[in-house]
């Protein structure tokens, strides 16, 4: 990305928040639910440490519950997608557990789970899980037939024809499927934290919404947001690392 992009994204984003202090400073919406971005920024000082904590305790129930989506996405999806008989007889049950809200499923979570790490990383992953799986299924179904017939017609194994043909054939895919799988788990952890918890950042994002502490509020957003920027950006360094060893 060249200087010039860089410097007009970085001038978008003083002029938006310039614009933003500005209506609020002239009483344009009310501070109680908007605060000017230097309220904001004196609460996310304010909050820090509290805030920080609560969010590396999400961020690692985050992880657990999209290595679990990604692992369980990726090998199920391969399978049912490799398999016409399995693809045939599961596909409508997975595009129908895909359609449905996945909220429905939380009350008995809790019930079964209770309160705690569990339910989030379980929530999370369900979450994550049925993107992932229906990207891949699609992805090994539109595999060209002709290399599958090809790496067999060389004697390749069953697990040769998985990694040498079909995964690098379903790298954009997965790689897809990954960067909607984080946010979903992301999603699906900080609902039971809101919920259900007793800690974490949606605990505190509840906490302060509860409490009409708008500066704090939009702080810890901002904090939520900064990390889910950044972990899908480092998702697409990954992704051109892989690129590269497909190609």
């Amino acid at each position: 990305m060249n200087t010039r992009v860089r410097a007009l994204q970085l001038a978008t984003i003083v002029a938006s928040l310039l614009a933003w202090e500005l209506t609020v400073r002239k009483s344009l919406v009310d501070p109680l639910f908007v605060p000017a971005p230097s309220a904001v920024a004196a609460a996310l000082l304010r909050i820090a440490g509290p805030a920080l904590a609560a969010l590396a305790d999400t961020l690692g129930k985050t992880a657990l519950a999209y290595v679990l989506s990604v692992t369980l996405g990726v090998a199920a999806g391969l399978v049912v997608g490799s398999v016409r008989l399995l693809r045939d007889v599961l596909s409508p049950y997975v595009i129908a557990l895909y359609g449905i809200p996945k909220i429905l499923v939380l009350p008995w979570i809790v019930l079964l789970l209770g309160y705690g790490t569990s339910p989030a990383v379980l929530y999370g992953a369900i979450h994550g899980l049925f993107p992932i799986m229906v990207l891949v299924m699609g992805a090994v179904r539109d595999v060209d037939r002709s290399l599958v017939t090809v790496a067999r017609s060389f004697g390749a194994t069953p697990l040769q024809l998985y990694w040498k043909v079909l995964l690098p054939a379903i790298v954009p895919s997965v790689l897809a499927g990954m960067r909607l799988g984080i946010v979903f788990c992301l999603l699906g952890v900080l609902v039971v934290e809101m919920f259900a918890g007793v800690r974490g950042m949606g605990h505190v994002l509840g906490a302060f919404a509860n409490g009409f502490q708008a500066p704090e509020l939009f702080a810890a957003t901002a904090l939520v947001s900064a990390a889910s920027i950044a972990i899908v950006l480092a998702l697409d360094g990954v992704n051109e690392r892989l690129s590269r060893w497909r190609g």
